[in-house]
């Protein structure tokens, strides 16, 4: 069960207590992402949190990580579209090295220039990684045709010529401005007495950033085409359709959707486009939901002349579907969402994280009965609801490979009823 905590400052501190655990994992998770920049500084929240390890005033990078590292813990952190988390795991004993390591980051990062400069470099390079793999890279240009102009399409990582370009001073006033305890959650679970860590949080937590900048851009989804030709073995396909946000009743329905869809081994696509016509190694079907828009992909890597089979086949799926979805297949896919559900709850860091996520969103944490009772609740009807209300969508394509025997987007759209 788990007990939450408001300070005087807006701050939310939740833990959750697991019994015959020795290990706590704790982080700070800001409702602050990539979605929250400026055009002219695209990529400095995912700067932001590479530097944010990088010195403070009292201590530097190296003591920051030996610090955690000399009890046998981990530091890591990650920056999305709308939520940017640090964190630690350690030993319940060491739980207040991890408490000081983080805490005096978010408050008294130093953001020296010889560390921000060492650091552009690092995600530099990170970028170039990136751009030399076109499974991940599919996705960004995906993003960037469906959301055009927005920062909803826009790269976490930035772009070379702009992280070339953002100053020590555009990082500090980012935090300073947007970093805000009223959008932040300390959580914590495992080994974890909720008292004594909130009096520790109350000790140190005394001058975290109080930004006053609060707008985030309204996402406005659009239809767009990517078609990259590029020397490859493959031509990486991801088709989708605007999905659904958070609130929407119909998340479930959407997720059990997808998992029937191409979710697994036993899923539509899996069997029809790989098991019987041998025309992918892979293919998967997803969903991601914001505050206020959503996601809905398939991904696949096929060959030069197998693009031409695989697109009719596919769009056959989609139209199909909707209509023709089975109780076994409902059955199913209800089963791996509790199974995934009931299995993550297990590992201390994703309840750490599903928690801060919650009460980011949502404003409460959602007991696992009540998302449980929501999975069975999804019936065959809700799913066709759904799913065909995405499919009959303005649909979005990018594709990276030996694409000249791909289809247009007008040509697959058209063959989607």
């Amino acid at each position: 069960m788990h007990q939450i905590t408001t300070l005087d400052n807006g701050l939310r501190i939740v833990t959750q207590n697991m019994p015959g655990l020795e290990t706590v994992s704790m982080g700070i998770w800001n409702f602050v992402g990539g979605r929250d920049e400026e055009e002219n500084v695209n990529g400095v929240a995912h700067l932001l949190e590479h530097m944010a390890f990088k010195g403070t005033q009292t201590k530097s990078a190296l003591q920051i990580a030996e610090t955690i590292e000399n009890v046998g813990g981990d530091i890591n952190a990650y920056t999305s579209k709308e939520i940017t988390a640090y964190y630690v795991k350690l030993l319940a004993d060491d739980l207040p090295y991890g408490i000081d390591i983080l805490t005096d980051i978010l408050q008294n990062s130093s953001f020296q220039e010889e560390e921000l400069n060492r650091e552009r470099g690092v995600i530099i390079q990170e970028i170039g990684m990136y751009l030399d793999t076109p499974d991940d890279m599919i996705f960004d240009y995906w993003q960037d045709k469906a959301f055009p102009n927005q920062p909803m399409g826009r790269s976490i990582l930035g772009k070379t010529d702009i992280i070339k370009n953002i100053t020590r001073a555009q990082v500090k006033e980012f935090m300073s401005s947007h970093y805000n305890p009223k959008k932040m959650i300390i959580s914590a679970a495992g080994k974890v007495d909720h008292s004594v860590f909130v009096d520790n949080i109350k000790k140190v937590c005394t001058n975290l950033p109080n930004g006053t900048i609060n707008h985030r851009i309204k996402a406005n989804y659009k239809s767009g085409e990517y078609r990259e030709e590029k020397k490859l073995e493959q031509i990486h396909l991801l088709l989708g359709f605007e999905g659904i946000n958070y609130h929407n009743d119909d998340y479930y329905s959407l997720l059990v959707y997808s998992s029937l869809l191409g979710g697994g081994m036993s899923s539509r696509l899996f069997q029809e486009i790989r098991e019987k016509r041998g025309l992918v190694y892979g293919i998967s079907s997803f969903s991601s939901s914001y505050t206020d828009t959503g996601i809905f992909g398939i991904y696949c890597g096929t060959g030069e002349n197998q693009i031409t089979e695989l697109i009719p086949v596919l769009c056959d799926q989609l139209n199909s579907s909707p209509t023709t979805v089975s109780e076994q297949e409902i059955d199913r896919g209800k089963a791996q969402l509790k199974a995934s559900l009931m299995m993550g709850r297990e590992s201390a860091f994703r309840r750490c994280e599903s928690a801060a996520r919650q009460l980011l969103v949502f404003n409460r944490v959602i007991e696992p009965s009540e998302i449980l009772s929501k999975i069975e609740n999804v019936n065959t009807e809700s799913v066709k609801k759904i799913a065909k209300m995405i499919v009959s969508g303005p649909m979005t394509i990018s594709s990276i490979g030996p694409i000249k025997k791909l289809e247009k987007l007008d040509k697959i759209q058209a063959r989607l009823k």
